[in-house]
């Protein structure tokens, strides 16, 4: 028996043992216990976590891979979560206990992991997983380049990110048209910003949504003084500004507006 990969849930099993050993050893196993593995399909990487000293819990939105998993991983059966991860509420998952998350994470939903564990971050402090490697690329990127974005600022805000190694397509079932990329984040020491949160990514966002501008053009809409405005970071283009440039610009915009 082996489970057929749905394209509506975007799934491409991984089927090179090496590499879901690679992706599992990938987890440092610091400052948690437990680990959630997102989409676990057939389990290729799920043995390998189950092998180490943590304890697995998978989450998996397709019945067939469950009855699938139930029947080969008996072990496991007890720590299987049937739902939709980006619906769960996280809280209620480990009693608030922390917990690292890791997956051969389909494409269509990559970004939202990535969203959903910022949010949880106080109980995530370590996430590993593969992605399109355009978006792993995106995630781990510095600024000055045309992939550094939103995406960029916003996680390393609260993460350190690492892109570890790029998979070819040839070792999926069915095989993806790109590249994946693994990547890990680890939790920042201090990963509360001192600035307003909504503030902050609100700042981003507008920003990057008209990248190809001045921030003294793209961030218009926030009617900032004349005073604010002459300060030389207007004059950049937001790649260019690093994640604690984009803070200080937020306490400098709420300043503005006392």
């Amino acid at each position: 028996m082996s489970v057929r990969a749905k394209k509506h849930l975007g799934q491409h099993f991984l089927k090179d043992e090496n590499i879901a050993k690679k992706i599992a050893d990938t987890l440092t196993e610091n400052n948690y216990d437990t680990v959630l593995e997102i989409g676990p399909g057939m389990g290729v990487l799920t043995k390998y976590l189950l092998q180490k000293k943590l304890t697995t819990h998978v989450i998996e939105i397709d019945t067939e891979s469950v009855e699938y998993l139930k029947a080969h991983y008996l072990n496991l059966a007890d720590r299987i979560i049937s739902k939709d991860f980006l619906k769960l509420d996280i809280s209620t998952i480990f009693d608030n206990e922390q917990f690292a998350i890791i997956g051969n994470f389909p494409y269509n939903i990559s970004t939202q992991i990535v969203f959903k564990t910022i949010e949880n971050r106080n109980l995530i402090p370590e996430l590993c997983g593969m992605f399109q490697k355009e978006v792993a690329k995106r995630i781990a990127e510095k600024p000055g380049s045309k992939a550094y974005g939103i995406l960029s600022v916003l996680t390393q805000a609260f993460y350190d990110a690492e892109y570890l190694f790029t998979v070819p397509p040839t070792v999926f079932n069915p095989p993806p048209k790109v590249d994946s990329g693994v990547i890990r984040l680890i939790r920042k020491e201090n990963y509360n910003l001192p600035v307003d949160e909504k503030l902050f990514f609100k700042v981003v966002k507008t920003a990057f949504n008209q990248r190809r501008k001045t921030m003294r053009n793209s961030l218009k809409s926030f009617n900032l003084s004349d005073k604010l405005r002459e300060d030389t970071i207007f004059a950049q283009r937001p790649e260019q500004l690093s994640v604690e440039e984009f803070i200080n610009l937020t306490k400098s915009i709420a300043n503005d507006a006392i």
